[in-house]
């Protein structure tokens, strides 16, 4: 017998408590229900019980009082072999932020499941990137959510988002120390990156939320290094993106500083509280994987100027972060610590 064709037992019970869900958003969720039909979920059988369990979980989750999480389990694991479009067909896009906003990590991981499908094509990129509204929230719940998981899922989607978009990704992939960096891919549109980078709104929401204190001092510490972990794979995708900025007095206002420097700019130089010294230490872990990936990245004139006057500028009255750098390459796989070492003194020797 062909055991994908063996129905999932428990559905039509499952379907009942959902309705009583519906009816009544204090009532507890049977989790049993839930595992007992999870567990049994395949790609095979999956397609036919979307349709009949997607939209009730996604109208409960709208006005649910309880703790959503055996409801997210149960939907991320219903979302598995759907595109992103075909999501969008089934959760409106007010149901997408709602799940963005709600304080259960468990339906910020569910929403951050959602976006995840556009990073699996450019095209699809290019939709969300439409989707202003989404994009905020999205950004805003990554640096804001105290839970460490959120914050891991929202970097790996933002970093892939950006990744299937970029428009001028390096044709051969990257890699450091065994680990992909840059994959090899067709370039993509460029549009979630001009809704980042050059939506004013946008670029406003990161430097404020990592800046100022509307989250709270520790809140923004992490806020900080979730931006510095991500910043090295996102420079070594698009360089000058990160490195310009065409809202100087975004700059000027939360830097002090009216030039033209990028987000990396901004974290590297601006951002962090030497004092405290976890977020130095994200800075100086930051200044490593930054440069040990952009010496494999291609060669440009922009960049060797950029990096010297970076490094310049952040180590000068920071002898812990210079001392850092220049013993880097001893902390490196011994097969690339003489390039990264020449490649070091290359930029401090034009500063």
């Amino acid at each position: 017998m062909d055991t994908d064709t063996i129905p999932v037992t428990g559905v039509d019970e499952l379907e009942k408590h959902l309705d009583e869900l519906l009816s009544d958003p204090t009532l507890l969720p049977n989790p049993k229900l839930f595992d007992d039909v999870e567990l049994q979920l395949t790609d095979a059988n999956i397609l036919p019980l979307v349709p009949k369990l997607l939209p009730k979980i996604t109208e409960i989750l709208k006005k649910y009082q309880q703790d959503p999480a055996v409801l997210c389990s149960l939907a991320i694991k219903l979302l598995g072999p759907l595109s992103f479009t075909q999501i969008l067909s089934l959760a409106s896009e007010e149901a997408l932020i709602q799940a963005l906003r709600s304080p259960a990590p468990s339906a910020n991981l569910l929403a951050m499941t959602v976006l995840e499908k556009a990073a699996k094509s450019p095209s699809d990129a290019a939709i969300l990137a439409m989707m202003n509204n989404t994009v905020a929230n999205f950004l805003t719940q990554w640096l804001s959510a105290p839970q460490v998981e959120v914050g891991e899922k929202g970097s790996r989607v933002l970093g892939d988002l950006l990744d299937v978009d970029s428009d001028t990704r390096p044709p051969d992939g990257l890699s450091v120390n065994g680990m992909e960096i840059v994959v090899r891919k067709p370039p993509g549109q460029g549009l979630v990156w001009r809704r980042i980078f050059h939506d004013r709104d946008i670029y406003d929401l990161i430097l404020s939320l990592c800046s100022s204190d509307q989250l709270g001092t520790q809140q923004r510490s992490l806020a900080q290094g979730r931006l510095l972990r991500i910043l090295p794979r996102l420079a070594a995708l698009n360089f000058r993106a990160v490195t310009w900025t065409e809202f100087s007095d975004l700059n000027q206002r939360y830097t002090n500083v009216g030039d033209n420097g990028g987000l990396l700019h901004f974290a590297a130089l601006h951002m962090v509280d030497k004092e405290d010294m976890l977020v130095h230490l994200n800075l100086i872990d930051f200044f490593e994987a930054f440069l040990s990936i952009q010496r494999i990245t291609p060669f440009s004139t922009y960049k060797m100027d950029t990096l010297a006057k970076l490094l310049k500028d952040a180590t000068a009255q920071d002898s812990v972060l210079k001392a850092s750098i220049l013993t880097l390459p001893e902390r490196t796989v011994p097969e690339e610590a003489e390039d990264l070492g020449r490649f070091i003194q290359e930029i401090l020797s034009s500063q």
